[in-house]
């Protein structure tokens, strides 16, 4: 997948702040004058070379007039650091020439830095989905394979039952995974499914029994296995890491991605909060573990120490009620329950 160009232009800043009354950005200390860009570089790694609370970038960004839209970022740029009434801001000096027409701009944008890597993402958000108890019940399902084998592969026969869509010739086949459920309320929150392969009808999609070819496997395809019409999944090839604009109240950790349990950096996990609770695609979160309960000998009694923060998360998937987020920086080993507040 080719990477696009990132924008990082002055009505970008203006939307994700507008409203928002915030205290000045904080630096960090001992931050470069000048700074030329690498290839592999990212948006969130270079603001964070600056900034103590990185997903604040918009604010650190400022036009350079001498430059024909100086917030495409290329591997050679310079980036130089000023103070405009008492702020700090990012310029850019081009570090290679561009060819200029009156009618057309010529750059290498596939050359132009994201803002965060997606080789952990891409694959994911192909290969995954979020469903509804009643959606997993209304949707077709493998009853038998041919010759009454249990698995199969490509140029295999599996036969469907269920509701086959008309006009859909090709179909995903999905496994249901792990049930998600919140820990502060018990509620259902959905299934897990994932990518088993692909199939394509080869009799009427009006029949009882529907009999399908398999073109293509990553797993072995079970009977059981789901049949759902081919979901085409546009990626964005840039996400723009911003605080989320609504209060995050009883987020956590609820899942990892690979079963495992404990996570660090680039791992993803899955959060108990979707879009009905304002989450959104490159929403940045905090995560903090829970406190431990300790005795405390003076008062003879327990005291609940506060939470202690333990890293940073970017939702670059969000369902109606859960989203699925990277681990952009874990400072001690995270959990499942881990707490997520805003950054």
């Amino acid at each position: 997948m080719k990477i696009k160009s990132i924008s990082l232009g002055l009505f970008l800043a203006s939307l994700l702040f507008a409203g928002w009354a915030q205290a000045a950005v904080q630096l960090n200390e001992d931050v470069p004058e000048t700074y030329i860009v690498e290839k592999g570089d990212t948006l969130w790694g270079i603001s964070g070379m600056y900034l103590q609370e990185p997903w604040r970038w918009p604010e650190l960004w400022d036009v350079n007039p001498q430059i024909d839209n100086p917030h495409l970022i290329f591997p050679g740029d310079e980036l130089y650091l000023v103070w405009i009434d008492g702020q700090p801001r990012l310029r850019l000096r081009r570090g290679r020439e561009k060819v200029l027409s009156p009618n057309m701009r010529v750059s290498d944008l596939d050359l132009a830095i994201p803002s965060i890597p997606l080789d952990q993402i891409g694959p994911w958000l192909q290969n995954n989905r979020v469903m509804e108890a009643g959606e997993l019940n209304q949707s077709a399902y493998i009853v038998a394979q041919d010759q009454r084998a249990l698995i199969g592969g490509p140029g295999d026969t599996i036969y469907g039952r269920g509701p086959f869509p008309d006009g859909e010739r090709t179909y995903g086949i999905y496994r249901i995974g792990q049930r998600f459920i919140d820990p502060n309320t018990g509620e259902h929150l959905g299934y897990e499914v994932m990518d088993i392969g692909t199939g394509r009808l080869t009799s009427s999609n009006r029949d009882e029994v529907t009999q399908l070819e398999i073109t293509r496997v990553a797993e072995e395809v079970r009977i059981g296995d789901r049949l759902l019409p081919q979901e085409e999944r546009v990626l964005d090839s840039t996400f723009h890491p911003q605080a989320p604009q609504a209060a995050i109240v009883g987020g956590a950790i609820i899942a990892v991605v690979g079963g495992l349990t404990q996570v660090g950096d680039m791992s993803i996990v899955v959060i108990n909060q979707g879009k009905r609770d304002g989450l959104q695609i490159g929403n940045v979160v905090a995560v903090y573990q829970t406190g431990r309960t300790v005795f405390d000998k003076v008062s003879e009694s327990n005291v609940r120490l506060p939470d202690t923060r333990a890293g940073l998360a970017m939702v670059f998937e969000s369902y109606e009620k859960v989203s699925y987020a990277i681990i952009l920086r874990a400072t001690r080993p995270l959990e499942i329950f881990d707490l997520i507040k805003n950054p």
